[in-house]
């Protein structure tokens, strides 16, 4: 809870967040001095279990835990969230509607609030369903090869959720000045691999030297090559995960090694992978992955990142003011979208305008 005195003092924000992304973004309200109530399921959130991460990305809140699928828990979230000024969710699509959280049941109770869904693909578009960790956002938005050649992985910081914490918070606080000024709320659909596209770019700055490299750990954590191309696969501890890739690739007879044994045989089952990746063409193997439940994306470059049907699907890559492909603003704003590609504005072309002297709405 606040000291007072923060920018963000006073303003209440009830966050379903779990994992990283979500909570990050909090985090960064709560030192701004928001109030934020975070919810837990049973059994507290799991990213519980890195100690110290979890104290860098959940301090100044409070915590309560809730049982969304009992019905009392269920009621005392909703009383909640019609006393917030902003709701954050990171589940899957679709989760949190089926909990009764979702934006509709919520702005129900409050039509004022801004209400932030964080997802790796975003709520809409082919790809919203399929699950997915950093990597997999990395491939799809062009970050790991951006100009082409072997693809890169970065090994330190898990770019997806850092940004995509960054732009909800950043999002966040647009709303509530739309909020304050104008009395009405947000619902807002923020992709992490969008965000991540607007970096990667539509703009070839020229080629840039990669050298692949295979992603340490467990074998269903990686990239691999395709007979046209590479994929990204993101199973790290979830079993179910690494099931679904061998029920893709035809690998029954590991899909229940446990990750200690997936990591003692570790160079066996990646050559697997490998051989049964590499006799699919990339859209192939991504397409009987992702129809298996596997975590899985292509790994683009920048050319077929702006090709992607999923992210021309979102309006995330659209055609620019001159014609060639652009990156929109990578958040969605639901009931008042942001300004998409124009052109800039020549030097001093505004020389002697002020700001525009407005009413406050409502004054006489």
């Amino acid at each position: 809870m606040s000291d007072g005195g923060g920018l963000l003092d006073g303003v209440r924000v009830l966050d379903f967040g779990i994992w990283r992304p979500v909570p990050y973004a909090t985090q960064l309200l709560a030192d701004l001095g928001a109030d934020v109530l975070k919810v837990e399921p049973p059994g507290g959130d799991p990213m519980r279990t890195f100690p110290g991460l979890f104290a860098t990305i959940n301090a100044h809140k409070r915590s309560i835990v809730l049982d969304l699928k009992d019905a009392a828990d269920l009621a005392r979230a909703l009383d909640l969230a019609a006393d917030a000024h902003v709701v954050t969710e990171g589940f899957r699509p679709g989760v949190a509607d089926r909990l009764g959280i979702g934006p509709d049941a919520v702005r129900a109770r409050n039509p004022a609030v801004v209400y932030l869904s964080l997802s790796g693909f975003g709520q809409t578009g082919p790809f919203r369903l399929v699950p997915g960790h950093d990597v997999n956002y990395q491939a799809l938005a062009g970050v790991l090869r951006p100009d082409g050649g072997e693809p890169a992985p970065g090994h330190g910081v898990p770019w997806a959720d850092v940004a995509g914490g960054l732009a909800a918070a950043f999002a966040i606080c647009a709303a509530l000045v739309r909020q304050v000024r104008h009395g009405d709320g947000e619902v807002i659909d923020l992709a992490m691999t969008d965000l991540l596209a607007t970096w990667t770019g539509a703009v070839t700055l020229g080629p840039v030297a990669s050298v692949g490299r295979r992603m340490a750990g467990a074998p269903g954590y990686g990239l691999y090559r395709a007979r046209d191309g590479w994929i990204s696969l993101g199973a790290i501890t979830e079993a179910h995960f690494w099931a679904a890739i061998c029920d893709g690739l035809g690998l029954g007879d590991a899909r229940d090694l446990t990750l200690a044994e997936q990591l003692d045989r570790s160079d066996e089952l990646r050559a697997r992978i490998a051989d049964a990746v590499g006799a699919l063409d990339r859209a192939d193997a991504v397409a009987r992955l992702a129809a298996a439940g596997a975590p899985v994306a292509a790994v683009n470059d920048r050319a077929d990142m702006v090709a992607d049907a999923h992210l021309r699907a979102r309006d995330l890559v659209v055609d620019g003011p001159d014609g060639a492909p652009a990156t929109a603003h990578p958040v969605r704003y639901v009931h008042h979208p942001a300004r998409g590609p124009a052109v800039p504005p020549a030097p001093d072309a505004h020389a002697g305008e002020g700001f525009d002297a407005r009413p406050t709405p409502g004054a006489s």
